[in-house]
């Protein structure tokens, strides 16, 4: 499998995530860890909810505001089987629950504020994605 080389993009996004985590910091105090802005939507709502729906209709929009601007969507592939995506989902739920946050939480919010867990965090998905890399394209196969 082939990637893309996107170094303008990739670093236009990086700002843009940047800048979204230092914003809400700034105004809100809050820390844009997804899973957690997440779980204040769901019921029961936190008294916050209204800031983080409009947080995750963003993420959620930006793709659509991409297309229109552009004329051109993202090109998307899954080379994986459903029940993989349903396993690998519940893994990383697990790993959320017991990492106490999420990717973005820890290494956008956590590693900016300094927080050694969260540098722990992000030493262990890292490790473990180059782990997984190797073994799913060199190992088993592909």
């Amino acid at each position: 499998m082939m990637t893309t080389f996107t170094p303008l993009q990739s670093f236009a996004g990086g700002m843009l995530i940047g800048l979204a985590a230092t914003l809400l910091m700034l105004l809100n105090g809050r820390i844009a860890g997804i899973t957690g802005i997440i779980s204040g939507i769901l019921p029961p709502p936190a008294r916050d909810w209204p800031w983080r729906a409009a947080f995750l209709a963003g993420m959620i929009l930006s793709p659509v505001l991409y297309i229109a601007a552009t004329g051109s969507s993202v090109p998307l592939q899954i080379d994986a089987r459903p029940l993989t995506l349903l396993v690998s989902g519940a893994l990383v739920g697990v790993g959320v629950f017991h990492g106490s946050g999420c990717t973005s939480g820890h290494g956008i919010c956590g590693l900016a504020r300094f927080s050694v867990r969260s540098l722990a965090a992000v030493a262990t998905f890292m490790v473990t994605a180059a782990v997984t890399v190797f073994l799913t394209r060199h190992v088993i196969g592909g």
